[in-house]
């Protein structure tokens, strides 16, 4: 559906320390980087972050996030360490998560900007 997204953030390297840790652990090695802007991903989607003065206010009511795939469930503990650890805020620990469908297993952090973030996994392991 997507070919791309971009959010803009206001500290390109604090950002740069989270996602470079959590988002080689579910497969999306970075693509590129520069003093403005990396991007994760594959030949499906490419996700970007910019540098900005401005960025989208994160609200924990607003509903937003962004929720990647991961090929395993070991991947999305590994995403989920690698958040906390480089910077990231728990949001919601790795494990299943029957409302969402009998194989979803899922764990969701929040990166430096408050931008909420999740990896799932839906294949049973």
């Amino acid at each position: 559906m997507f070919d791309h997204i971009s959010i803009g953030v206001r500290h390109l390297p604090t950002a740069r320390r989270l996602y470079d840790a959590a988002l080689p652990a579910l497969g999306y090695p970075m693509r590129q980087g520069d003093e403005s802007e990396f991007s994760y991903g594959g030949a499906d989607c490419v996700f970007i972050i910019t540098a900005t003065d401005h960025p989208v206010p994160a609200h924990a009511g607003s509903g937003m996030h962004f929720c990647f795939k991961a090929p395993t469930r070991a991947a999305v503990d590994a995403f989920h360490a690698a958040a906390l650890a480089n910077g990231g805020r728990d949001n919601g620990g790795p494990g299943l998560r029957p409302n969402y469908g009998d194989n979803y297993y899922a764990a969701f952090a929040i990166d430096p900007d408050g931008y909420r973030m999740e990896a799932y996994c839906s294949r049973p392991e």
